[in-house]
């Protein structure tokens, strides 16, 4: 990789509970992104199951490395490309279940982070993630990840983003009634930071009542969205500019004229 690098993100509705329908969909995308010369491709939260899972549906978790993320392996291996996922993540831990971003490369799983801010019903279906925040290499690109509801969170975005992030991915499953918070949110996060954001959500309907905003995109450091999706499955792609994002920092410096007192604990309350 150099310092121009192509990102997709996956944007697609999902079967509630049919794993294979939905990693069949998921394939037949990533391959058309791949296609278009993606070196990473990121995929929407809960991908492979669906979204309104229930407390009866915690079979459908897995273990991080498993079965869903050898699968993803398999075709990074074929496709010579990272993959962004988001699923279920069993853990070996009186069966806690978490709802958990990561990344995959040829090389199998570089990292993973557990949703920390959990919104709404999720409170009662997923267990709360209480790592640290951390960032990921693919290649020479500083990569962080955060899901869905965080993105309305500016405090680990920041911390990411002073710790080096290049570039903040949001597998999400985010609502159309709050799809005005998802536009205003994104960009938002990418302009305060001076880095790229992949918001690569769902689309569709689940249950007769949760909505899909779809609206999937992809914003520069400047704030600026430079490729967004409609409601339909859709990939989008932009190339994330590591240059682009220095000079971003250098005429709006909000990192470097934060006060260290300011950032100082932005994630005690978390």
């Amino acid at each position: 990789m150099n310092n121009c690098i192509k990102v997709a993100a996956v944007q697609m509705n999902c079967v509630l509970g049919h794993k294979a329908e939905n990693l069949k969909k998921a394939e037949r995308l990533i391959r058309e992104a791949s296609s278009e010369g993606a070196d990473i491709v990121a995929l929407p939260e809960l991908f492979n199951t669906g979204y309104r899972v229930e407390e009866v549906d915690h079979h459908l978790a897995e273990t991080i490395p498993g079965q869903t993320t050898d699968w993803m392996m398999d075709i990074c291996k074929q496709c010579s490309i990272y993959l962004i996922g988001c699923i279920l993540e069993e853990s070996d831990i009186r069966g806690n279940v978490y709802d958990t971003a990561f990344i995959v490369g040829p090389e199998g799983v570089i990292g993973k982070q557990r949703k920390r801010y959990l919104w709404d019903k999720e409170k009662q279906r997923f267990m709360k993630g209480r790592e640290p925040l951390q960032t990921f290499k693919i290649g020479d690109l500083n990569v962080g990840l955060q899901i869905c509801y965080e993105i309305g969170f500016p405090e680990p975005a920041r911390e990411l983003s002073s710790s080096g992030v290049d570039v903040l991915f949001y597998p999400s499953a985010f609502g159309k009634p709050r799809n005005h918070i998802w536009e205003i949110a994104s960009r938002s996060r990418a302009a305060e930071n001076g880095t790229y954001v992949v918001a690569c959500n769902r689309t569709g309907t689940e249950k007769e009542e949760t909505v899909f905003a779809g609206n999937s995109r992809i914003v520069d450091p400047s704030g600026t969205v430079v490729a967004n999706a409609e409601q339909e499955d859709e990939v989008i792609f932009s190339d994330i500019d590591i240059d682009e994002i220095i000079r971003q920092r250098k005429a709006v410096p909000y990192l470097r004229d934060l006060e260290p007192n300011d950032a100082k604990g932005v994630e005690q309350n978390g």
